[in-house]
């Protein structure tokens, strides 16, 4: 609820510090006095429109603060909509919020939450989720029809199916995105078809593989030096295997030393063993030397065919744009491309029919949501008519219309559009409330709503701004104890000229104009009940307040 506003320099309001309570909260005084002001100082901090017409006169800047105290949403383990919005924000979100709005005097506006700087913009948000104001000049809440269908849904309970046919939405909607992106694709892929296939069987007969490139180009650098390998490694065989090479000279020196191995008592057995050895791996290496002189000399041959072939993997590679170590990819790639367009049939198919079976699903639960919306639209209208005759709208009508929408304005909230429509003389086709009402019977018509929708909604203060213009009497009485009602649930701020409201108050504040040292100002003064008694007797006396007046003002605080 609104725990308090603080105003500083707002038009005719110096300074003002008002504290609320919960229930019926009503606001008089005399024509003139200000209550207007006292709105628009409250809608300044909510984020309506700030100029520099606000400013008091003489002030720099006119600054409001309002409090709200959300604890009662925190308790039920619910979280209000302005503290989800917060956090969405990924800014502060407590039980209590402090709105302050700041307008200079060359206009500048300047908005926070818990002293934390906000835009506007956001400011606004919140404050549609805080206070609704109801009266000629409304513009938001019920008077706006994207929100009907979903107070219609909340009263007759039909927010878990609005959420099940929200997700059956998002499962069609996943559904037709697939199915339009692979036929996209297919539709791209047989546009290419030609150039895919040519391109794929260029990468057949070329049949990259993986680091090819590097090992070609290594061989090629030895096959440049094959001439000088050749020659080196022959000399190097020659000077193993001559006449006078290692080979020779080791078996010379196994001679001798047999011979006489048997006159040295096995001393000379370990060094025979060595030379044996030696001999066996210098004739290894000179038979491998002889080999790799051979195969390098016959490689001469095939250098040009590993240079064609190194030559052809970069080509194809600066074809496609690519590095040498991509064709392989490349060419898995185009595979599955030449595939997708040979299976694409069969894809298609199976992706359409998800899509056609999703969209039925979504479309059978939406119409059945339909059916129950007209069936709780009736049972509404039935409730609000009861409303309207004790309010002297006994000859409207009011009339919830649920009307199908074209397939492609289908939705998340279903396939139809709710409106609450209302016709005011007999014959008249219903229409929009705020084209239809007049400015007292919207009120009206909007707290004969709030009495029914008050259950259901997260608002948690209620503002009536000249509800009972052009009443009296029985009607008055009739409005008074709506309000008081409404009042049990949330909390109401009533504008009013009517002493059967005021009467119903539990809170009473009097809005006073008063002109001192050539300047005037605007004060608001919380009333006692017997400054309660004497204000309600001069609203219905008039300037000179009666004892008769007194004695049926205090009847009517009695009663209410």
């Amino acid at each position: 609820m609104l725990a308090s506003l603080s105003i500083r320099d707002v038009v005719l309001i110096e300074r003002l510090n008002l504290s609320f309570g919960q229930g019926l909260c009503v606001l008089t005084g005399e024509t003139g006095a200000g209550k207007s002001i006292l709105l628009d100082a409250l809608g300044l901090a909510l984020g309506g429109r700030g100029d520099s017409g606000l400013v008091r006169h003489g002030a720099d800047q006119a600054t409001v603060v309002a409090e709200f105290d959300l604890g009662a949403f925190a308790k039920g383990g619910d979280s209000h909509p302005a503290l989800t919005l917060l956090r969405e924000q990924d800014l502060d979100a407590d039980t209590t919020l402090v709105l302050r709005r700041t307008v200079t005097a060359d206009g500048r506006s300047r908005a926070f939450i818990n002293d934390q700087p906000v835009g506007v913009a956001l400011l606004r948000r919140i404050g549609e989720t805080l206070v609704e104001v109801h009266g000629q000049f409304d513009t938001h809440g019920l008077l706006n029809p994207l929100t009907h269908r979903d107070l219609l849904d909340d009263y007759a309970g039909l927010a878990p199916k609005r959420a099940a046919l929200t997700a059956l939405y998002r499962a069609w909607q996943a559904a037709e995105t697939a199915r339009a992106d692979a036929d996209r694709e297919a539709a791209r892929a047989r546009e290419e078809e030609d150039y895919v296939r040519h391109a794929l069987a260029e990468l057949d007969a070329l049949d990259p593989k993986d680091n090819e490139e590097e090992a070609l180009a290594e061989k090629r650098a030895v096959m440049m030096h094959r001439e000088k390998l050749v020659e080196a490694l022959t000399g190097a065989a020659g000077e193993i295997s001559g006449e006078r090479g290692a080979e020779r000279a080791l078996a010379n020196a196994l001679r001798h030393l047999t011979r006489v191995a048997d006159k040295a008592a096995g001393q000379l057995d370990p060094l025979i063993a060595v030379l044996d050895q030696a001999a066996a791996e210098i004739g290894e290496a000179a038979r491998t030397l002889q080999v790799m002189a051979g195969d390098m000399d016959h490689d001469g041959a095939s250098l040009e065919k590993l240079e064609e072939r190194l030559f052809a993997l970069r080509a194809c590679a600066r074809k496609h744009g690519i590095a040498v170590a991509g064709l392989a990819t490349l060419r898995a790639d185009f595979a599955r491309r030449l595939s997708l367009i040979e299976d694409q049939g069969d894809l298609l198919t199976r992706l359409a029919k998800d899509a056609a079976e999703a969209k039925q699903a979504y479309a059978t639960a939406a119409a059945a949501l339909t059916e129950e919306r007209r069936k709780a639209a009736g049972k509404l209208d039935k409730a609000v008519m009861a409303e309207l005759a004790p309010l002297k709208l006994d000859r409207a009508r009011f009339v919830t219309a649920v009307e199908a929408v074209a397939e492609a304005d289908w939705g998340p909230g279903g396939g139809d559009r709710v409106a609450f429509t209302v016709a005011t003389n007999p014959g008249a086709p219903p229409g929009p409330l705020a084209k239809i009402a007049s400015g007292g019977e919207l009120a009206r018509f909007m707290l004969a709503l709030k009495v029914i929708l008050a259950q259901v909604g997260t608002v948690p203060t209620l503002v009536f701004d000249e509800v009972d213009t052009g009443i009296g009497g029985a009607v008055a009485n009739a409005v008074g104890e709506r309000l008081a009602r409404l009042g049990a649930g949330v909390q109401v701020l009533v504008v009013t000229h009517s002493p059967q409201v005021a009467a119903r108050g539990q809170q009473h504040l009097n809005v006073r104009k008063r002109v001192a040292a050539g300047k005037t100002t605007t004060d608001v003064v919380m009333l006692s009940p017997e400054e309660r008694r004497e204000e309600i007797a001069r609203m219905l006396s008039g300037a000179e307040i009666t004892a008769a007046a007194r004695a049926a003002a205090s009847e009517l605080m009695a009663a209410g």
